[in-house]
């Protein structure tokens, strides 16, 4: 069944309006839209078109439409404490999370590049080296924890056809993750990092 179109939007050609539903169902289903090829790119287009209907029409739901001045990538962004469509994460996905985020961040500052291809293998490493004394996901927990993120148009995940080669598995880190997670430097991040983080005492101390 097909919903009646608002006639508030009247004025919208019938050859936008499936374009501007997709639209509306990436920006409420992911927080973001990337149009960085193929349909994604016609959908940003159309979105750009028609960024002042779509903000008027986020903003009763508390969701600023937020485009990025670099890259052909808008954000519906919750105003914080009044808006109830946010993400939860678990304890695991945070620490995933703020792995890549540095791992992005880190990139972008050695060389100026829009996404960051990484094996899963370096993906497991870094998230040892910043927070050593937590036990890295196994295998299946961590594609699930991905393949989250990969909904939420945070990463892309190629898994590698060898089950054995897990490892060599692909991720690339889109831009639509600083915007999600807007650190304003290292510092900040350093900072949200350290709530996550268990000192050797805290082990030594657990009970078994």
């Amino acid at each position: 069944m097909t919903l009646p179109w608002p006639s508030f939007w009247a004025h919208i050609p019938d050859d936008d309006r499936a374009a501007i539903r997709e639209v509306l169902a990436e920006l409420l289903g992911t927080g973001v839209l990337f149009g960085d090829d193929g349909r994604a790119r016609q959908l940003y287009l159309v979105a750009r078109e028609y960024e002042p209907q779509l903000r008027e029409y986020l903003a009763p739901l508390n969701l600023d439409l937020v485009p990025d001045p670099d890259r052909p990538l808008f954000q519906a962004r919750p105003i914080p404490g009044e808006c109830n469509l946010t993400s939860r994460f678990t304890k695991d996905e945070t620490l995933l999370l703020l792995t890549l985020w540095r791992i992005y961040d880190e990139e972008r500052m050695a060389r100026p590049v829009e996404t960051v291809v990484i094996p899963a293998n370096l993906v497991f490493a870094r998230l040892k080296l910043y927070f050593e004394h937590i036990e890295p996901p196994k295998d299946s927990h961590f594609e699930k924890m991905i393949l989250r993120l990969r909904a939420k148009r945070l990463i892309r995940f190629q898994r590698h056809e060898d089950p054995q080669r897990f490892g060599e598995s692909v991720v690339e880190i889109l831009p639509t993750l600083q915007r999600v997670i807007p650190f304003e430097n290292q510092e900040a991040w350093e900072q949200q990092a350290s709530l996550y983080r268990v000192t050797e005492a805290d082990v030594e101390g657990e009970d078994v």
